[in-house]
């Protein structure tokens, strides 16, 4: 199975990755690649492959990629088909952590082969503070992924499932109740 965590930027998909693969040992992230620099402590091969635009584009050129879009300027972000194939080899679920348009083309891309949940931050407002929480952004960068944010949200309902991230711990049982309504824990 394939299983696709979606949600505007600073909405906690990431953390419920992080719960996912934590608890449970028959799942395995897809790291995605990317062009943008790392954000604090992340490294490569770990939360993201760090590449170069020209890289990037190389892969593009050589078809190395299932999906890929250019976020922001000169960010991209892809999935590598080498990351689906080792996974699979390892007997485990694919989980991606990816934004909103990556989401909606790997479902067109599985089908009924992936379950795709989107988080959904409480509110515009919560979603700016968890941002600025973060420290790593600039105002205009912020500016940028509430704008992005206000557009991807209008997508939640494409998606097989709806989590409001707003009691995380609350979240998080719908999240494994979910888990549990497909069998795959």
């Amino acid at each position: 199975m394939i299983l696709i965590f979606c949600a505007p930027s600073g909405s906690g998909k990431s953390t419920f990755v992080k719960h996912l693969l934590t608890c449970y040992n028959n799942f395995e992230l897809s790291v995605s690649a990317t062009s943008r620099p790392p954000r604090g402590t992340e490294q490569h091969g770990v939360e993201y492959y760090f590449l170069s635009a020209a890289e990037f584009r190389q892969l593009i050129a050589d078809d190395k990629l299932i999906e890929y879009q250019e976020v922001y300027k000169d960010y991209f972000y892809g999935t590598l088909r080498s990351e689906i194939d080792r996974i699979q080899q390892n007997g485990h679920h694919v989980v991606f952590d990816v934004d909103v348009k990556g989401g909606l083309n790997l479902k067109k891309i599985f089908g009924g082969n992936a379950l795709s949940v989107f988080i959904q931050p409480p509110s515009i407002e919560e979603l700016r503070h968890r941002l600025e929480g973060r420290g790593t952004d600039s105002e205009d960068m912020i500016r940028q992924r509430l704008a992005k944010a206000s557009v991807e949200l209008q997508d939640a309902p494409f998606f097989d499932h709806i989590i409001v991230n707003d009691d995380l711990n609350t979240a998080l049982a719908q999240l494994d109740e979910l888990l549990k309504q497909y069998h795959l824990i």
